[in-house]
């Protein structure tokens, strides 16, 4: 790592020197064993020569090209290959796993155990570093550098690929004369013809990825592990383009590691998955993690039975039985996506079917779509993205509002599942559809995750993870939630950052068209409803981050923390992400709301319809691409000459929302039009009324209860949150007040955003018969709960400080790493 990026205490450091070589698909092959709680089997990786070393190897022939050097594009590194310390349970297609050993005659490089892992920071390469060829060359080996944390590697070889039966058809090419030579080079060359092949050979690549990674092993790699990284060599190996493109890395997981959860669903069944942790997936196999570094995948993944695998695949896997009560599930994707975007979920979990619920298409649709005898060409151009089978090329998927979808969750859970989230996924895909078009991924599976989940939502490609949160109370928080993990599938997958600190492009995005697509989800509203609903949303982000920037980190408001110097790497391709470990940083929202409001302002400034046609128009310019902020603003600034003539720049833009913490200034002038909009207006009536039903009732008499009957209005799910809000502005609220509030609006049964207020309400009254809806929702509503424990303890309470340390004693070993942290340093 260059010195220049050792890692600060809270960024996260990407380690891996893409710029030297590029994974471009991963096979995984793993066994999944609750009993030790680990995660076990092997990995082979393709690799392509990157952009810095296109150059000519050590036999003078040129390097293989990478096809995504100059494409700022979205792939995904993945993963594992079966484990050789259990080749009893690969699956018999897999007939070169007992090869998968040592070379002949290249000696061991573990240890005693057979281990190296991260956690021992071994500081030599390898017990054979000393013999590599340095001496007789002159020059140091070149060191394959991967993302890695939290694993044990085992054990890493080249893996023979030229041993392939059939493989000759990507030999013809090679010009080979002294084979002891460069067989090497064979092996490569073979690597490279097959990353290559063209998109529409995609199935033919990926059964040509398959047989490759079972081919054998011919030779032991020295490698060396490191708290965040694998190194690997090939002695007397100097260049990239020489070093073997295609290695297989036998490892396992530890129990502990940070990128998964081993933990129990809601029905006390045990459950494995990826829970989006700050360090990504580099505690679940090695990889390359910087955003460039865009790969395909295809995993097989083996439990036991009653297990169901769900994972990151474009298809809907059916398990293989295989002996020993052992189910196989094998999932693959063909459009390039970053390490960080897999994802992986075991648990017992149950199908959710609606027998009487059938999803049609809709009958009308607000925009004219190219009809399927359309010349496509023109479509075709379009996409700047390197070569994959993208929908947006294929005129038989433009017209499908409605992708297939299934919808999992522990077995509790399931009717709830059936009457409140399966009837939402098709009005919220339609009217995503209806707003951006084409959809990216071609189907879609939605997982209800266990309780101890840091989050409400997180999508991956094909997949959504979804706290049980979202299910109680109603539609709204459940649809809004789905619409904007759905809009991710546009703008975080399809399209992300080329630099992770931007995540507003992703967040700020999601939370604009969430709203978008939940006004068309729900149709037949006037508009004048939508402009109700969408201006008291923006009054509560407001409030939300206004109290975000009063108490918060400077630093870590702003949305372009590396201002001029975003998007660039090292010379090696390796970098840090600024604040990524910062524990705090996970449950902030800033990026989420400024980004919104920024798109919000620009949206007002062209007009909506415009503004959502440009968005359109960038989704197909830009899908399957990674961007920077400078991408999307340029391209709108020339597509709207509204946007222009108001005097916007790029680098205004920059100044007053990107660039600077705080609240940005154009924001200060539209508070007070959003505060007079009727649906607030309604709610500031009903806490006036509130106000004074407490004041007579804290002057009257325990024996004059009966007071004059005040009728409340019933109100939206959103106007109830404001009413707390504004309600605990108040400096006293008396019981029989909280009582009576409770009770008039059923609180107990709303939707976790308005029984997260109501449990603010009561720790900060002391009202006591609500402690049991506190305990409740810090251990049914981890995802948003975190910081009533802080509530909890700032009123130096005896009784709230017991509630609090029992809630945390109870939730803590299951708990996410960040959530720990942080409520461990609120409580001790």
């Amino acid at each position: 790592m260059d010195p220049q990026l050792d890692p600060m205490k809270d960024d996260l450091p990407l380690m891996a020197n893409t710029s030297y070589m590029l994974v471009k698909h991963y096979v995984l092959d793993l066994d999944v064993d609750f009993k030790s709680k680990v995660i076990e089997g092997s990995i082979v990786l393709f690799f392509e020569t990157g952009s810095q070393h296109r150059k000519t190897s050590s036999t003078g022939s040129e390097c293989c090209q990478s096809e995504f050097d100059q494409s700022h594009k979205m792939r995904a590194s993945e993963h594992c290959h079966i484990p050789v310390t259990n080749v009893s349970a690969c699956s018999s297609e897999m007939e070169y796993n007992g090869f998968a050993v040592s070379g002949e005659g290249e000696e061991d490089t573990s240890d005693e155990s057979g281990n190296h892992s991260n956690s021992e920071q071994a500081s030599g390469i390898s017990s054979s570093e000393d013999c590599c060829d340095r001496e007789n060359h002159g020059n140091e080996d070149f060191v394959l550098v991967l993302d890695c944390c939290d694993l044990s590697v085992l054990k890493v070889e080249e893996v023979d690929v030229a041993a392939v039966s059939g493989i000759e058809q990507f030999t013809r090419p090679a010009k080979l004369t002294d084979v002891s030579k460069e067989l090497g080079n064979l092996r490569n060359h073979i690597v490279h013809e097959l990353v290559a092949l063209p998109a529409k050979r995609w199935e033919e690549q990926l059964c040509c990825f398959t047989h490759c990674s079972q081919a054998p092993g011919c030779g032991e790699l020295p490698f060396a592990t490191g708290p965040w990284s694998l190194e690997i060599r090939k002695p007397g190996i100097g260049t990239p383009a020489d070093f073997p493109h295609a290695i297989r890395i036998w490892y396992k997981t530890n129990p502990g590691g940070r990128s998964v959860a081993w933990t129990t669903d809601q029905s006390g069944r045990p459950c494995v998955y990826t829970m989006g942790s700050p360090i990504n997936n580099r505690a679940l196999f090695p990889c390359q993690e910087p955003p460039v570094a865009l790969s395909t995948w295809q995993a097989s993944v083996r439990a036991a039975g009653g297990f169901v695998v769900l994972m990151s695949g474009e298809n809907s896997a059916e398990p293989v039985q295989l002996p020993e009560d052992i189910l196989s599930w094998y999932y693959y994707v063909s459009m390039p996506m970053p390490a960080s975007t897999f994802t992986i979920a075991v648990g017992c979990w149950q199908e959710v079917k609606q027998q009487s619920f059938t999803a049609a298409l809709p009958t009308k649709t607000e925009f004219s779509l190219p009809s399927v005898q359309a010349d496509f060409s023109w479509h075709e151009a379009m996409c700047g993205h390197v070569g994959y089978p993208c929908r947006f090329q294929n005129p038989a998927v433009s017209w499908q509002a409605v992708i297939p979808h299934r919808v999992f969750s522990p077995c509790c859970l399931v009717q709830l599942c059936e009457e409140r989230l399966l009837p939402l996924i098709p009005q919220c895909l339609s009217a995503a559809f209806s707003t951006l078009g084409t959809h990216p991924f071609s189907r879609l599976d939605v997982l209800i995750v266990p309780s101890n989940f840091s989050s409400l939502g997180m999508a991956s490609p094909h997949i959504i993870f979804l706290s049980q949160s979202v299910l109680p109370g109603g539609n709204h928080l459940c649809g809004t939630r789905l619409c904007h993990e759905i809009a991710h599938a546009w703008f975080g997958l399809a399209i992300g950052a080329r630099d992770w600190t931007e995540e507003w492009i992703s967040e700020g995005f999601a939370t604009f068209l969430e709203d978008v697509f939940w006004v068309r989800a729900q149709q037949q509203l006037s508009h004048e409803e939508v402009k109700g609903q969408q201006q008291l949303k923006a009054l509560l982000r407001w409030r939300r981050l206004r109290d975000e920037v009063q108490n918060s980190e400077e630093e870590l408001q702003v949305l372009r923390p590396n201002k001029e110097s975003t998007g660039e790497l090292s010379e090696s391709g390796a970098s840090v992400v600024k604040y990524g470990l910062k524990a705090e940083k996970i449950f902030m929202q800033v990026h989420y709301l400024k980004g919104y409001f920024l798109l919000r302002s620009l949206a007002r400034t062209a007009g909506e319809a415009s503004f959502l046609l440009s968005l359109r128009k960038f989704v197909h310019k830009f899908h399957g691409q990674l961007v920077l902020s400078q991408d999307f603003l340029c391209m709108l600034l020339e597509d709207i000459p509204k946007q222009k003539k108001s005097g916007l720049t790029v680098e205004s833009i920059f100044r007053n929302w990107l660039d600077t913490s705080g609240i940005p200034k154009p924001l200060l002038e539209e508070v007070e039009t959003w505060k007079e909009c009727q649906l607030v207006r309604q709610v500031r009536g009903e806490v006036t009324k509130w106000i004074q039903t407490n004041q007579r009732v804290r002057k009257s008499s325990k024996k004059k209860r009966k007071q004059d009957e005040v009728i409340f209005q019933k109100l939206l799910p959103d106007q109830l949150v404001l009413l707390l809000e504004s309600l605990l502005e108040e400096k006293t609220l008396c019981p029989r007040t909280l009582q009576r509030l409770e009770r008039t609006y059923q609180l107990r049964e709303q939707d976790a955003e308005v029984r997260h207020r109501w449990c603010e309400l009561v720790i900060k009254h002391k009202y006591m018969p609500g402690y049991g809806d506190v305990e409740r929702f810090l251990r049914e509503d981890q995802a948003m709960g975190v910081y009533l424990y802080g509530e909890l303890m700032v009123n130096e309470d005896a009784k709230q400080q017991e509630l609090a340390r029992k809630c945390f004693a109870s939730a803590q070993e299951h708990m996410d790493a960040s959530s720990a942290k942080v409520v461990t340093e609120m409580l001790f």
